[in-house]
């Protein structure tokens, strides 16, 4: 019994060595960027570099929390993104129910591969097309919304409407893809059970009901609170290319505060101090949700 032990407990070095490439390249984006994180304690200078720039300690910070700008960026990140998680949490787990109730294999394969396709579309190609389609004058939306008496709306240039653009279309663009989880977990539930309940004259709704959400209440439960932990991600990719001075006030996110103040607007101090804030409020909601999952999903790291 012994000599099976240590035979299970033995790995091949070579996977170790496999992993090597992976390692460095973490090291390299992940942990040596940490050096940096002193920038957000100087008054920073470029000519005079890391070494050289004068040190403020908390300063940043204090100007940080008293900026009535970067109160209302934090209240744009925590509502575009909460408004992500609710719905692009039920979009997801609706089309698969759908999909799973489809009976024909053909339509069913279509389907799943025309949504899939949106999510490997870069935010480039999506928010030129987009551009397109929402433009006031020219864009197929509004020339349809004018067939039926609805004036041109500014979809991307009103700052009251342009949250939800964001959100709905970070959601067609995520949602298909987001059906992988949930279709495999549909797999994992046992036939026999839809067939006893047809056999007592379960209908679908009935049957979706019973069986399908209880079978799939881990993996929901488990996707959920992990989506907890990139509540202050509200898409900068996506909102850097769709938004514009005219909706700053209610489209400006954390991360998109920081391509203009830190890259833009060339104070790459308070940028730091802005990402390193955000970095621990993330880690703390990151460790929550993965605590929540391990109590309530059984979900494990290792």
């Amino acid at each position: 019994m012994k000599s099976k032990g240590k035979r299970r407990r033995r790995v091949d070095p070579w996977l170790y060595v496999m992993c090597i490439p992976a390692l460095v390249i973490v090291i390299i984006y992940h942990y040596v960027p940490f050096f940096g994180w002193s920038i957000a304690f100087q008054r920073y200078n470029p000519a005079l570099g890391m070494f050289g720039s004068p040190w403020v300690g908390l300063q940043h910070f204090r100007n940080l929390f008293i900026n009535p700008a970067f109160s209302n960026v934090m209240f744009n990140t925590i509502y575009i993104s909460l408004q992500r998680i609710v719905f692009g949490f039920l979009a997801p787990l609706i089309v698969s129910i759908l999909l799973n109730e489809l009976t024909r294999e053909r339509y069913k394969k279509l389907l799943q591969t025309t949504i899939y396709l949106p999510h490997f579309l870069s935010w480039i190609v999506l928010g030129g097309l987009f551009i397109s389609l929402l433009h006031p004058g020219e864009g197929a939306v509004n020339q349809m919304l004018g067939w039926i008496g609805i004036g041109p709306v500014n979809f991307l240039g009103d700052a009251g409407i342009f949250p939800y653009v964001v959100v709905w279309t970070g959601i067609w663009q995520s949602f298909g893809f987001g059906t992988i989880v949930y279709m495999a977990a549909l797999t994992a539930i046992d036939p026999s059970l839809y067939e006893a309940a047809a056999i007592d004259r379960a209908n679908r709704f009935q049957r979706i009901w019973h069986i399908t959400l209880p079978g799939l209440t881990p993996i929901m439960v488990l996707v959920g609170t992990l989506s907890v932990g990139g509540i202050l991600f509200a898409g900068f990719d996506q909102i850097v290319n769709l938004y514009n001075p005219a909706v700053f006030s209610t489209g400006d996110v954390i991360d998109t505060f920081v391509f203009r103040v830190g890259l833009v607007g060339n104070q790459f101090d308070m940028a730091t101090a802005v990402g390193i804030f955000r970095g621990i409020i993330s880690l703390v909601l990151v460790s929550g949700t993965y605590y929540c999952a391990y109590k309530f999903a059984d979900y494990r790291i290792f």
